[in-house]
């Protein structure tokens, strides 16, 4: 599937996309040409709240509705070198699911990001609306749960959780007050079905 950042008719690939609508318009030659701008859903949270056990179930039971990836398969090179909010990495992965969402499919994306990280990003202009569940926990569990992890995963670190723990607090206090807000669902006393039951719940709300 073609990047929608390049016109089809002159191949001149737009830094700043211009969207009319379901409407793509080349700066330079001035082709319009149509394109699904369909929702994204954003599955985020800080690391322990659950995302990488829900996501799987989650995918399971959205298999012909939805494409779910995880984020971090692209958290490589210079996308992972990248920093204040990481825009790179955060660009490719809009221009990623905006050419998957040409299949007629929405994408759910998980992993932690915030608001503020897409929606600054120029390819925003491809999405419909961006919609962002935070699954969060209290930080008593949610430490448990990352000493728990392999060593592989680097969180026997505890200034690392620390750091976790500081962001999972800063999503309680204003994850429903970003633009545009988060929802939020702690799932520290949820069981997983209850997590996946509310996580796609909070999807078919906004196919």
């Amino acid at each position: 599937m073609l990047d929608l950042k390049i016109c089809p008719a002159c191949g001149d690939r737009a830094e700043y996309p211009v969207a009319e609508g379901a409407v793509l318009v080349c700066a330079v030659c001035g082709h319009r040409w149509p394109f699904r701008r369909l929702p994204l859903f954003a599955l985020t949270g800080p690391s322990g709240a659950g995302k990488s056990t829900v996501g799987p179930r989650l995918a399971s039971r959205l298999a012909d509705e939805v494409v779910l990836l995880e984020q971090d398969v692209l958290w490589v090179g210079g996308l992972r070198n990248d920093v204040d909010g990481h825009p790179r990495f955060r660009s490719v992965w809009l221009r990623m699911a905006a050419m998957i969402h040409q299949s007629g499919r929405p994408v759910v994306l998980c992993g932690t990001v915030l608001p503020a990280e897409l929606e600054s990003r120029p390819e925003r202009v491809f999405f419909s609306e961006i919609h962002y569940l935070a699954l969060i926990g209290d930080s008593g569990a949610l430490r448990t749960r990352l000493r728990a992890r392999p060593e592989w995963r680097g969180w026997n670190d505890e200034s690392r959780i620390d750091e976790m723990l500081e962001f999972n607090d800063w999503i309680h206090r204003e994850g429903a007050r970003t633009t545009p807000p988060m929802d939020l669902f702690n799932t520290t006393h949820a069981t997983l079905d209850d997590s996946v039951d509310h996580a796609e719940a909070w999807i078919r709300k906004h196919l």
